[in-house]
């Protein structure tokens, strides 16, 4: 049951983009009041939140100044020359196994190094977001797995922080802590929010940090052999496999290794997922125009299909100051029917997104060292049923959509693996299987999606 739920908004700070934490720290506070008032009596509480991101502690532990939003500017071409003066691509992708994004960790730090950053200077350690927030509820301070491996500093084979990465461009080798994983307690609210709550020392658990660890850990699949789609801002495909896949083939499609539940690694791609349609959302809203999204979906529906495609992973759509423009930009240069109406943008940016499904699905068809059998879609976006059939269609396999809600299931199921109540990763899916509805889409008119697929795929990098 949903008690409290906030706007996380990006504020602009000195010229970059940046988080709110004290305003995050505060809104959770009050969810644990509004449980108190609602007449819960909660266990304990887990955090998880986006990866990458971190907040800097100096001497005192006191949290110095507001984390940048990994969105922000100052890491563009970040990774190019941190290559080039630091560590050369190769080594970098064969330490960490990490997709190389500009907003990763390592070249947050890199620019900031660079910058002559304040913060930096000042920091003697820091903490990703959500070990951060628990540290502003407990006072204790740890780094947890799944979070950190997001970062481009960690290997995945000895699940350890690569100090060299930090090092060699002159940046403290011990700026983060020890590692502890899923299920960890940390430690209890501090005296004065357990009095403000009114729930008295309540266990702070770390659970899988990172969202999608969370929510991969809530996918209801009965065995190994599914690949996962978390569907939201981002969509994020892989698999799940017990130790990291790094070779040259994973390096050159940009996939990533990182940590998931029990240790095990999720082998993944970042695709741009609902951002595209979020970001047209806004501009119509300027507009005056407000669709609910039974109407969005109806649009789609009802437009006619295949008329034009785009790559929703070309840069031109990471943070255009108008999307529709890029997506009409996008169809000109690409020699294409350039939407005319919102039915035509909205049909246009679903197929594009079900073929690019299908797409990094290939790749990972050739990596899995098991059959893919199913697709499972979680996150808000499962709940879209076009796009699930669409998938589904593209794919021509099965898609088992559900749950919406996966990353809180996966973050309350760790907590509950953590108090004894479940023993392991596939005792807490078989749980939720049982619990959660959900609902299989069977593939339709594959024909009519493999064609359109040949005629999409030199459109896509």
């Amino acid at each position: 049951e949903e008690v409290h739920r906030f706007d996380n908004r990006q504020v602009r700070r000195n010229g970059h983009d940046c988080w709110d934490v004290e305003l995050l720290s505060s809104e959770l506070v009050r969810g644990l009041a509004l449980c108190k008032e609602a007449g819960f009596a909660p266990k304990s509480v887990g955090i998880d939140t986006w990866g990458v991101d971190f907040v800097f502690l100096g001497e005192d532990g006191q949290i110095l100044g507001i984390p940048h939003a990994y969105r922000d500017q100052h890491t563009a071409g970040a990774p190019e020359e941190y290559f080039e003066k630091v560590l050369p691509r190769k080594e970098v992708y064969d330490i960490t196994g990490i997709q190389i994004m500009n907003f990763n960790s390592l070249y947050q730090l890199y620019a900031m190094k660079r910058d002559n950053s304040s913060l930096l200077n000042a920091a003697k350690e820091a903490l990703f977001i959500p070990d951060a927030l628990s540290y502003m509820l407990t006072g204790k301070k740890v780094v947890e797995y799944t979070i950190a491996s997001t970062s481009q500093i960690l290997n995945p084979r000895t699940k350890k922080f690569e100090t060299c990465l930090l090092e060699k461009m002159g940046v403290k080798a011990n700026l983060f802590g020890d590692i502890v994983m899923p299920g960890y307690v940390i430690g209890t609210l501090t005296d004065a929010l357990a009095a403000e709550t009114g729930l008295g020392k309540l266990p702070v658990v770390a659970v899988a940090g990172h969202d999608t660890a969370s929510a991969v850990a809530a996918v209801p699949a009965k065995n190994e052999k599914f690949a996962y789609l978390s569907s939201g801002t981002w969509s994020l495909m892989g698999i799940e496999v017990k130790d990291p896949i790094i070779t040259e083939e994973t390096s050159r499609l940009n996939i990533t290794n990182e940590g998931g539940v029990e240790g095990t690694t999720r082998l993944l791609k970042n695709i741009t997922g609902m951002w595209i349609l979020e970001q047209c959302i806004k501009e119509w809203r300027k507009e005056a125009i407000e669709y609910t999204y039974p109407e969005i979906v109806k649009m789609a529906r009802d437009a006619a299909p295949f008329q034009s495609f785009i790559d929703p992973d070309d840069e031109s759509f990471a943070n255009p100051p108008s999307m529709i423009k890029a997506i009409k930009d996008f169809c000109l240069r690409t020699g294409q029917k350039v939407p005319r109406n919102h039915s035509e943008l909205i049909r246009c940016i679903f197929e594009s997104l079900a073929l690019k499904y299908k797409d990094i699905l290939e790749k990972f068809r050739v990596l899995a060292p098991f059959p893919i059998e199913k697709l499972h879609i979680i996150g808000g976006g499962s709940k879209n049923r076009l796009l699930d059939q669409f998938t589904a269609n593209a794919i021509g396999i099965p898609v088992v959509a559900g749950p919406s809600e996966a990353t809180a299931i996966g973050n309350i199921m760790l907590q509950a693996r953590a108090a004894g109540c479940v023993n392991s990763l596939q005792e807490m899916r078989d749980m939720i299987g049982e619990a959660i509805e959900i609902e299989t889409f069977t593939p339709e008119d594959t024909d009519a999606w493999n064609a359109a697929y040949e005629r999409i795929k030199s459109l896509i990098k």
